[in-house]
């Protein structure tokens, strides 16, 4: 019992049935005894190894989620310590893993001026407090709130890589982690938006919503740093380095800008990413298009559109100049459930299940995002004998048309429509 397991498939399995011990109720301090009785030193790949195998053999991504925090703290003691590498060998300023590395530096010291304005507060006496004092809480929560830009980035760049390795369980998990995250810190703004500035007030704040949303960003650094990184660092080609460089921009980058030095590796086949040539067409039932009039044609639409296949992967999307939905050529050829937080992926599977049975074929939701009105609809794409071929995605934002009202006969150029 005693002896170091140095075989790596005995430490996961080792870690699975320790980790299965705490979710039926065993004590976090008797599982931190055994882990540091039995596995001295784990890396992140096998910590990812222990995530993925629990949750093919049963263990739902919601479980595994809910004690995410506590196996990240039961593990500390036998996770390697990985040093921040912001440059050397295949990591060079600007790599990817150096932004983001550096944007949690950056969130680590808006998180510090954050708890350092709380302090302030919580030492007044319950009486109104200075606008001053509310002023330095509240910028220092709008530099948090940029990490919504290294969520995405996370999401829909370095999990699409991981998920060519086979990698998805851990990604699952740590979605879902963001999500608890962003509704934590969605809690916070609501709360420093409406609160008046009475001291009492604010120390109730700095209690129930404050701390616990800092305390959770702090925690997703922790496993970034420790778990997902180092481990990407070791699953991911150059290349795929490269794709998530380039496509990074379309994302934004939270707090830093990325530093000068990195450059992502010459294509081995500049010809494999050439559109098809332009002048030939497409011959369809009603009339031929050439490429480059297809591309403008989806272009032009005043819609989003999104294609997954009969196997579920995401096959194409439109290249409109306002997209409702941000995506990246990264989740081309990716499985759409893997596409969305764990929360909504009940959803997808249940329209894609009804689609490929027959029993539906139009699903449509409209929401309200960020005061637009959202139009999202679902359609069931089948060929002339009726088999299914996938499913397209059309997202509109509806909210000029909801306003339009009587009749305009006369030729009127928009503002927009000038511009363009």
């Amino acid at each position: 019992m005693s002896e170091l397991i140095n075989n790596r498939a005995h430490r996961i399995q080792t870690m699975k049935e320790i980790i299965k011990h705490l979710h039926r109720g065993g004590s976090p301090d008797e599982v931190r005894g055994k882990l540091r009785t039995m596995v001295r030193e784990t890396d992140a790949s096998e910590i990812a190894a222990m995530e993925q195998e629990l949750i093919a053999e049963g263990m739902r991504v919601e479980e595994v989620q809910s004690m995410c925090d506590l196996h990240s703290s039961v593990l500390r003691d036998v996770l390697v310590q990985i040093e921040p590498v912001t440059a050397g060998p295949g990591l060079d300023p600007g790599h990817p893993v150096d932004t983001f590395r550096r944007e949690n530096e950056a969130l680590h010291g808006a998180v510090a001026r954050m708890r350092a304005a709380m302090q302030a507060v919580s030492h007044l006496p319950d009486a109104t407090i200075p606008d001053s004092e509310l002023t330095a809480w509240r910028q220092a929560y709008n530099d948090i709130m940029d990490v919504e830009k290294h969520y995405q980035r996370k999401e829909h760049l370095l999990f699409s890589c991981l998920e060519r390795h086979g990698i998805t369980g851990p990604s699952k998990v740590m979605w879902g982690k963001d999500d608890e995250v962003r509704a934590l810190l969605k809690s916070l703004g609501e709360a420093l938006t409406a609160r008046d500035g009475a001291a009492a007030e604010w120390k109730i704040v700095i209690r129930a919503v404050a701390e616990p949303a800092l305390a959770a960003v702090e925690e997703m650094i922790y496993k970034e740093e420790n778990i997902l990184l180092p481990m990407s660092r070791s699953a991911l080609t150059d290349d795929e380095w490269g794709e998530i460089w380039q496509q990074t921009p379309e994302y934004g980058y939270c707090l830093v800008e990325p530093r000068e030095g990195y450059r992502p590796p010459t294509p081995a086949d500049p010809a494999r990413l050439a559109a098809v040539a332009a002048n030939e067409s497409l011959v369809f039932p009603t009339g031929a298009l050439t490429s480059a009039q297809i591309r403008g044609l989806f272009g032009a639409l005043p819609l989003d559109l999104t294609f997954v296949d009969a196997d579920d992967r995401v096959r194409y999307f439109s290249e409109g100049a306002d997209r409702i939905f941000a995506r990246s050529k990264a989740i081309l050829g990716r499985k759409v459930q893997h596409c969305h937080p764990p929360k909504s992926v009940h959803i997808v599977e249940q329209i894609l299940e009804d689609f490929k049975s027959g029993r539906q074929s139009v699903a449509e939701f409209w929401i309200t995002l960020h005061g637009r009105f959202v139009h999202i609809r679902y359609f069931a794409v089948r060929d002339e004998a009726g088999t299914y071929q996938g499913t397209l995605e059309v997202t509109q934002d509806l909210t000029r048309l909801q306003a339009l009202a009587g009749e305009r006969r006369l030729l009127e150029y928009d503002q927009k429509e000038k511009a363009a």
